[in-house]
């Protein structure tokens, strides 16, 4: 999955989750990131780095597996697969919003 169609699936993923509202940073290493603004409806995502509640730092291939539901979440922070840059609830959070 290219990282276009991955920020498209991130920015349906959180517009079916009205509840999920806020501003996540993915930063995809050499590929760039992908920025999730949640707190507006409906949803954007833009390729450009911003304010956000935090970052996850994650390589595209596991983003991929992450929201297809290939990979847990809890199990991709927990050996390293992810990394959370600010608030761990809004991760926690996250994490449910891609199925975990």
């Amino acid at each position: 999955m290219d990282t276009d169609a991955l920020a498209e699936r991130i920015r349906a993923l959180a517009d079916a989750n009205p509840g999920f509202d806020k501003r996540v940073v993915f930063d995809l290493g050499g590929e760039g990131v992908i920025r999730l603004d949640a707190a507006t409806r409906p949803p954007a995502v833009s390729r450009e780095a911003g304010e956000a509640d935090a970052t996850i730092t994650v390589t595209a291939e596991n983003l991929a597996k992450l929201v297809e539901g290939d990979m847990d979440p809890t199990l991709a922070y927990m050996t390293g697969k992810l990394k959370v840059d600010g608030s761990m609830g809004i991760a926690i959070q996250l994490g449910e919003l891609l199925g975990g």
